[in-house]
């Protein structure tokens, strides 16, 4: 009895740290506005406001190892071929979904919500362009694909400022931004220009209201400001929140601060779920005309 407790804890244990490690995925640059990329290469597709989800054959795999517990009818139909992609509800559902996904007890009626939009096979050889290919021929896949199982579409763009329109249009219909990949590129488990992410970036103004002190190489100079901003939350209220800023500046800038009370620049991309700005990022002082 003794050794047969002893295996099944190896057993056991083995399963555990097999569901733990991490999936070799492609990860995302951020495109740069100043950026020399040349756009003909690249195909354009919406970023999905998920969570990403790598499909091994078997089990749907976070970036940090961990198996979403789907259940079985959701995953029963996929293919073995692996897939790269992202669990996905609706546009600015992030928590909602995340809620849904994380549970050890899956609910059925809310994953019957949820939608994994699949944008890439990390195990085909070939470039994107070719990869993409395979992917919009579901020559590899069973003729009773499920419907929530979804081949993200992807398109080419013709310029920058059309990008940039493409953009727009997409983040006022609530859309997290745009994913470009380049066609020409292999599947790598790297951070790259193969993929890059391009996000709105707004600006607007905040009051110092206080400092916190640096630390490490910063000691002795700002760590960051403690500031307050009307925000405008996607109800279209402007609503008074306090936040820290501790990124953006310079070293003059930590030995100097902007003083108490007086009004700021900074820049950030949408909104948490509490309504206070993302990636908050110290900009400037606001000069008054």
């Amino acid at each position: 009895m003794f050794k047969i407790l002893i295996v099944l804890a190896v057993v056991f244990t083995s399963a555990n740290l097999l569901a733990e490690i991490k999936p070799a995925l492609m990860l995302a640059n951020v495109l740069q506005t100043d950026s020399d990329i040349n756009l003909e290469h690249y195909w354009v597709s919406e970023k999905y406001d998920g969570v990403r989800a790598y499909w091994d054959g078997e089990r749907l795999i976070s970036r940090q190892g961990h198996e979403y517990h789907a259940p079985e009818w959701f995953i029963k139909d996929f293919p073995l071929t692996a897939l790269d992609g992202e669990l996905w509800l609706a546009r600015d559902q992030f928590d909602r979904l995340s809620g849904i996904v994380r549970k050890q007890q899956p609910i059925d009626a809310e994953w019957r919500q949820v939608r994994y939009m699949v944008f890439d096979l990390p195990h085909h050889t070939g470039p994107f362009d070719q990869r993409l290919l395979e992917l919009r021929s579901l020559s590899f896949l069973p003729s009773h694909l499920p419907k929530h199982l979804v081949v993200v579409p992807q398109w080419r763009i013709e310029s920058e400022a059309a990008l940039m329109d493409q953009l727009a249009e997409f983040v006022a219909k609530k859309a997290e931004g745009l994913m470009l990949h380049d066609g020409r590129s292999y599947y790598a488990a790297k951070r790259s220009d193969d993929l890059l992410k391009l996000k709105p970036c707004f600006d607007s103004e905040a009051t110092v209201m206080g400092y916190e002190p640096g630390k490490g190489k910063y000691r002795g100079m700002m760590g960051a400001l403690w500031v307050e901003a009307l925000v405008k939350n996607n109800a279209g209220e402007q609503i008074k929140q306090r936040f820290k800023i501790g990124s953006g500046f310079s070293d003059k800038d930590r030995q100097h601060p902007p003083k108490i009370g007086s009004l700021i620049t900074f820049q950030y991309s949408g909104l948490t779920s509490k309504g206070k700005p993302r990636f908050a990022r110290y900009w400037r002082i606001r000069n008054e005309l």
